[in-house]
């Protein structure tokens, strides 16, 4: 079997069981016997328990990051629409790799700062190009040029946010998981308040009610 397809078979096994088990938990046993091959070959094309999550988190990412990448790229359209294709890109792919996705947001992170170093330049990655597609669709929507960059940069963050916690939730739904068009419709209150902060129109709570004084 060809060396790329071996790995591959070994990172998927690991991808699943550092998903289910998490990293300390997991072993080089359970990821062997998972992918079909003894232990002293993984440790002889990945080196050490370490280097096999690297990769997995390492991979997974990428691979998160081009599917974004490619729902957004071909479609084309104003900004608005490649934020929405990015969105449905995004849910899809978490929805298609749950294990990945699981790795990522839920492993990685608290694991070393190596590990939290590579979820870090992916977030980043997607925070860039979701805060250039917010700027492009609020100069589209002629909303004011003086709109800042500040703001634009924390409705990047609230986006992406809101969208990594709803993966999370709709992967761990079981029987009635939402489609990846469905949940990306849960986001519905982002566009809601982006629309309304293009258009001028910011929010403040309500005014506390008078006290009534008729007795």
């Amino acid at each position: 079997m060809p060396r790329a397809v071996r790995e591959r078979q070994m990172l998927d096994a690991a991808v699943a069981t550092f998903a289910q088990r998490g990293y300390r938990a997991a072993s080089m046993d359970e990821i062997a016997e998972l992918a079909g091959v003894s232990k002293p070959l993984v440790y002889l094309y990945l080196n050490s328990k370490e280097e096999l999550f690297h990769a997995c988190v390492q991979r997974e990412a990428e691979a998160l990051v081009a599917a974004v990448r490619d729902a957004v790229e071909p479609g084309g359209g104003s900004a608005a629409e490649q934020l929405w294709n990015g969105l449905r890109g995004f849910f899809a792919h978490t929805a298609e790799h749950p294990d990945g996705w699981a790795v990522l947001n839920n492993r990685a992170g608290t694991q070393g700062e190596s590990f939290a170093c590579a979820i870090a330049a992916m977030r980043e990655e997607l925070l860039a190009r979701v805060t250039q597609l917010i700027a492009e669709a609020g100069r589209e929507a002629g909303c004011d040029p003086g709109l800042a960059e500040r703001e634009v940069a924390g409705l990047a963050h609230a986006l992406v946010g809101a969208a990594e916690s709803l993966a999370g939730w709709a992967n761990a739904r079981t029987g009635d998981s939402p489609t990846a068009k469905e949940t990306a419709a849960l986001m519905n209150f982002a566009w809601a308040g982006l629309g309304n902060l293009m258009d001028g129109q910011g929010w403040s709570p309500p005014r506390p009610s008078a006290p009534d004084t008729q007795s």
